[in-house]
């Protein structure tokens, strides 16, 4: 890019950051020097390639979505919590809030995770250990007992079930006396990475991509500020892929629900905005930051060039992250608020949006009330101290981070055109992405690729050529074992018990006319989210719910590959 073009570029910028609000803080040193809001090449200096990096605000968006960086806004705090019952849960959230954390985030125990009440057979011995158990619409007003939903935005980590659940949350705003058009919030509902990694599904894809769209139309619709998607890679990274792979799965699965939108006949410029990422930030520092950025950019560009966006919001990538789970060691766990710190600092130079620390017990346990403090005070140490909100983008411009930030591009590319052409040449019901997203799940490919990434990383620790500090390294240590939070047998007793009594308490020939009303409007092109919020309000719980549609649609096996 010449220096003419730059010096343009810097002036539109100037002009945008001058007219936007920013915070009431000191943008200095620690030893008081003023610093610029945004570094770029000096005046009248030609940069080649410079078209790809840009300014921050403006197209392709590799430096951040705003003109001001973090100076207009800091990222949310958003820590991801969750065990127990609905009570213990809410007093965890309490404390979050309180502390000083800006979003809630919402962490499911396995059988809500597969759409199962706690009475289930199969939910023996599960109920609260890695979440909140939730039945009903009653749990989650218990959930969020005293937190103003209008008030908080709030992510939900479901994807299966997501849609029941998410009846249910807007069922307990309504009981608070919230105008539910103004909730504002993100539900995963990503179905697609279950079938990748996850392995957390109901039914068959078709059935699944019926209730996202339904869910996609009814949010833009009713609830226009909740993001009804959450595209998430950090299930796919925590299962061993690359970093490439992480980035390019995720957002070939984000084009594919572009395609599901307008398959429905929505505006791209009006459900696009509804779409959300979530990311994992693992250990290397440099790789992650430059996936962040690069992830922007894809998005940005196929946005406008494949799905003929024309809006500025529909071209923004925003994401949450969470620090990886899976560099978290067991062997030594006190070194693991190292590599988060390490992990989150990537995320905040790579410009996320929302952000969840690991806790250091995490790799044994959920986390303990004061490991819970050590992973939010993290975040705050890098918010309030160490000055990266000052400036935009620190690292935009060096040769490392850019050479890297157009590799990992380049390889998710190749990427894309391999899922593409898994689908084939002829017609597409949904999409060409979608089609060979499809393809790619009913033949393994995406579980083999991970599976021999996973193998790679593998070896190279037990040949040392790749350390793990207390692993395969500097193994002596002094530490002591960690007191661990246990769940008591007793909160599945009292689950339970909890819900016999609701069950005994409600209105039966209304539970199953409501359940009956919902399955009848799926065997129709109708949309389905105002039957299942009647559902909900009648008080019929996520396994009835979920077993009526079971039973409708059957439920998926995964073909079994050698």
């Amino acid at each position: 890019m010449n220096a003419d073009d730059i010096a343009a570029g810097r002036a539109r910028w100037q002009a945008r950051y001058d007219s936007a609000r920013k915070r009431d803080a000191d943008f200095t040193t620690l030893s008081g020097m003023p610093v610029e809001p945004v570094y770029g090449p000096p005046e009248g200096v030609a940069y080649p390639g410079f078209e790809r990096i840009g300014w921050p605000g403006e197209f392709p968006y590799t430096r951040g979505l705003h003109p001001t960086g973090y100076r207009g806004r800091t990222w949310t705090i958003r820590q991801f919590a969750g065990f127990g019952n609905a009570r213990q849960t809410n007093e965890r959230y309490k404390m979050i809030l309180g502390a000083g954390g800006g979003g809630l985030s919402v962490a499911f125990d396995m059988p809500t995770l597969m759409g199962r009440d706690s009475d289930d057979p199969q939910s023996l011995g599960e109920v609260g250990h890695c979440g909140v158990a939730v039945d009903s619409a009653a749990d989650m007003e218990a959930l969020f007992d005293g937190i103003d939903l209008a008030g908080v935005t709030t992510s939900m980590t479901i994807s299966g079930p997501a849609v029941p659940v998410f009846c249910m949350y807007l069922v307990a705003a309504e009981r608070q006396g919230a105008d539910l058009s103004s909730l504002d919030g993100t539900l995963q509902t990503d179905i697609f990475k279950e079938y990748i990694a996850q392995k957390e599904w109901l039914f068959d894809p078709e059935p699944h991509l019926r209730l996202i769209g339904d869910l996609m139309e009814y949010c833009a619709a009713e609830i226009p500020r909740y993001k009804p998607l959450s595209v998430s890679g950090y299930h796919i990274r925590e299962a061993g892929s690359t970093a490439a792979q992480e980035l390019a799965y995720t957002l070939a699965d984000g084009f594919g629900y572009v395609e599901l939108g307008l398959s429905r006949g929505l505006d791209v410029n009006v459900f696009a905005p509804g779409l959300s990422f979530f990311f994992d930030s693992h250990v290397d520092f440099f790789e992650e930051i430059a996936k962040f950025r690069a992830a922007r950019r894809i998005w940005a560009r196929w946005l406008r060039d494949v799905y003929g966006a024309t809006s500025e919001k529909a071209l923004w990538l925003r994401f949450h992250t969470q620090t990886a789970g899976v560099s978290l060691t067991a062997q030594q766990p006190v070194n693991n608020v190292v590599r988060t710190a390490v992990e989150a600092l990537a995320a905040v130079l790579g410009g996320t949006n929302s952000l969840h620390t690991n806790a250091l017990d995490e790799t044994l346990a959920l986390p303990t009330d004061s490991s819970a403090e050590i992973a939010l005070r993290t975040q705050q140490v890098l918010m309030e101290e160490i000055g990266v909100t000052n400036v935009a983008d620190p690292l935009g411009g060096s040769w490392y981070v850019e050479a890297l930030t157009d590799r990992i591009e380049a390889e998710a590319e190749k990427i894309f055109d391999r899922i593409r052409a898994l689908g084939g040449d002829g017609p597409h019901q949904i999409g060409p992405m979608t089609s060979g997203i499809l393809r790619g799940i009913e033949d393994g490919w995406f579980t083999g690729q991970i599976a021999e990434a996973a193998f790679a990383y593998q070896q190279a620790l037990e040949k040392g050529d790749k350390k793990i500090v207390g692993v395969n390294c500097h193994t002596g240590t002094v530490a002591k074992e960690l007191e661990i939070l246990r769940i008591s047998h007793e909160v599945e007793v009292e689950q339970r018990r909890t819900l016999a009594e609701r069950k005994r308490a409600r209105d039966e020939g209304r539970v199953r006319a409501a359940v009956e009303a919902m399955v009848a409007v799926s065997r129709t092109g109708g949309n389905m989210i105002p039957a299942m919020l009647d559902a909900v309000r009648a008080e019929a719980t996520l396994g009835e719910i979920c077993d009526a549609l079971r039973a409708e649609w059957g439920v998926y096996r995964e073909p079994a590959r050698f």
